[in-house]
């Protein structure tokens, strides 16, 4: 059986849109806030007020034999009473079932805003499921989809459940698009405005950090392995199968 190679990519190889290296950009304790800031600043066009993050949040399930999810970067913006809460998933693969599994992020989420007896379901906070995507999920060309519930015999009935779903991919309106090349392509020549140049600074600061580059050889070389064990698998699978 000829064995798979896959090629193991180095730390100055990763795009934001890796979330290794969007997860350490967003976690640097100088300047996390400031990156994420200019990041949904620029994907929702207007000024993000005060700002709390969280990286690689883990939401356990509730049984052992249930699921949990890892949130990527969780933004929650206060704006006096008002909180609105992002969660940015980048993704650099074709994801089989995206729709259902943003779904079930969903759901995970706002689990942990509603304690235990509490009836009061205003205390929701708005939530934001924004995902990254190297290519146009829905085929329809557009650079940005927007997802809400609505009543199908009301089209313009207002449903107020505070939650949307948004869709970005590399093709739309400048700044956006020049952002989300970036997040793909994380160089110094892609940094084309003053917003991306500030962003790239974060960027090129946390692959020189050694925690970070000590956490990056630890975490990849275990993905590396795992990958590649898969896909010798595969192919005795594909063999037993012929």
């Amino acid at each position: 059986m000829e064995k798979i190679q896959r090629e193991k990519r180095s730390l100055e190889d990763l795009n934001v849109i890796d979330d290794f290296l969007m997860n350490a950009a967003a976690s640097d304790r100088e300047g996390g806030e400031e990156f994420c800031r200019l990041i949904l600043s620029t994907l929702l066009e207007r000024e993000v007020g005060k700002i709390h993050i969280n990286t690689q949040k883990v939401i356990s399930a509730g049984a052992p034999n249930l699921r949990g999810i890892r949130m990527d970067v969780e933004i929650i913006e206060s704006a006096g009473e008002l909180i609105n809460v992002y969660d940015i998933e980048p993704c650099r693969y074709h994801k089989r079932g995206l729709e259902k599994s943003n779904r079930f992020y969903q759901a995970k989420i706002d689990s942990r805003y509603m304690e235990s007896g509490e009836r009061d379901f205003t205390k929701l906070p708005n939530l934001y499921i924004i995902t990254i995507l190297p290519y146009d999920p829905f085929g329809e060309n557009y650079m940005m989809y927007q997802i809400i519930n609505q009543c199908l015999e009301v089209p313009g009935l207002e449903y107020k459940d505070g939650l949307r779903y948004i869709y970005f991919n590399t093709t739309g309106r400048p700044a956006i698009r020049e952002l989300l090349q970036y997040f793909q392509n994380s160089t110094e020549t892609n940094a084309r405005s003053e917003r991306l140049q500030r962003i790239h600074e974060h960027v090129k600061k946390v692959k020189v950090l050694p925690e970070v580059r000590e956490e990056f050889m630890r975490l990849d070389d275990i993905i590396y392995y795992e990958r590649e064990e898969a896909d010798q698998n595969r192919a005795v699978q594909d063999i037993l199968e012929l």
